[in-house]
């Protein structure tokens, strides 16, 4: 993995080129995204270019995308796992092949998105951004070191009870598993008695468990450090220049999001417009530009912001390491999910 993410980002002055004339109506497409994650430009093009009418509902983790597709009556056409859950979707048969490699706009995937160990060959996948996840200080309120997890997990005075995290399992544990040198997706249920432990010491000073609405969160002054993803980071700043994403030196959470077809959707042939409209480099950069992220197709470079290019939300220091999430067994999602539940009881 390399130390430099280099950012494919979309520029903010990105101008769509829209029809003046409408195309025919062809049909709907159902998408179920993470929160605040799809730019508004970005549906009205497709929608202009294909006349194809599209219904955005949201979700706050990977948790509660699964669930929702485990309950079989989901009624969506294009959901958006992370990386580390695509195979456990796929094993349990959530996921119908899309078979990207045959799609128009394949040949634009950057070659390490081409054969992901999560989906070699695009068989169920293609990228849609991927990042990394630490916290966001507001450094007004707090001047020290940020850059380790002794600030988030054993706050200082100025930070306590102003702490927001994630409420989701995975995302919360991998962090402190990282922050105590212990092995992502342990088994070993002394090793998560530790995780337990830290959390635990933690939460007294933890505000609210919430995955959503941080943006407002940070900027409002409600909380003055949340964990947070770079590119979320990125948004916060731009309200307040006193946000900081840390770069903890043990370690960074490193993701990938993926658009994918359940099983059963209604639109399978609007959901592959969609697929395909994405892996062209002019609109996976708006993408992009809008939420602040990297994504994995050649040539959206053409349409970087100068602003992103530079943001140092995208680029961890030199020798930091950058720690991609794992896909965990049964036992160790089991151990994870009595954690959880401990914690929030």
């Amino acid at each position: 993995m390399k130390k430099n993410i280099v950012p494919l980002l979309g520029a903010t002055a990105l101008i769509l080129s829209l029809s003046a004339v409408p195309a025919a109506a062809e049909g709907d497409l159902f998408i179920y995204n993470w929160t605040d994650y799809t730019a508004p430009e970005l549906i009205e093009k497709f929608e202009a270019e294909t006349g194809i009418s599209v219904t955005l509902d949201t979700y706050d983790s990977n948790e509660t995308l699964l669930a929702k597709l485990q309950s079989g009556a989901t009624g969506y056409d294009i959901v958006v796992p992370s990386h580390n859950f695509v195979e456990i979707f796929i094993a349990e048969g959530l996921l119908q092949p899309i078979n990207a490699a045959t799609l128009a706009g394949h040949g634009n995937l950057a070659a390490d998105f081409k054969n992901a160990p999560w989906d070699p060959g695009n068989v169920y996948t293609v990228p849609w951004q991927w990042g990394t996840t630490s916290f966001t200080v507001n450094t007004s309120v707090y001047e020290g070191d940020i850059n380790t997890y002794e600030v988030l997990f054993k706050p200082p005075a100025e930070l306590q009870g102003q702490i927001g995290m994630f409420k989701s399992a995975d995302e919360v544990i991998s962090m402190a598993q990282i922050s105590l040198g212990l092995p992502l997706c342990s088994e070993n249920p002394e090793e998560m008695r530790q995780v337990l432990d830290l959390l635990e010491t933690q939460k007294p000073f933890v505000k609210t468990y919430n995955s959503d609405g941080i943006l407002e969160r940070l900027v409002s002054g409600d909380t003055a450090m949340h964990q947070n993803w770079n590119g979320y980071s990125i948004r916060a700043r731009a309200e307040n220049p006193a946000m900081r994403y840390a770069f903890p030196a043990e370690g960074v959470i490193t993701w990938a999001d993926n658009l994918a077809v359940p099983t059963g959707a209604r639109n399978y042939d609007n959901a592959i417009k969609f697929i395909e409209f994405m892996m062209q480099p002019e609109n996976i950069a708006v993408q992009s530009n809008f939420a602040g992220y990297s994504n994995g197709v050649d040539g959206s470079t053409a349409f970087m912001s100068e602003e992103l290019k530079a943001a140092h939300e995208l680029s961890p220091p030199e020798g930091t390491p950058l720690v991609f999430s794992q896909t965990c067994s049964e036992k160790a999602i089991d151990l994870q999910n009595r954690v959880w539940t401990s914690l929030l009881q």
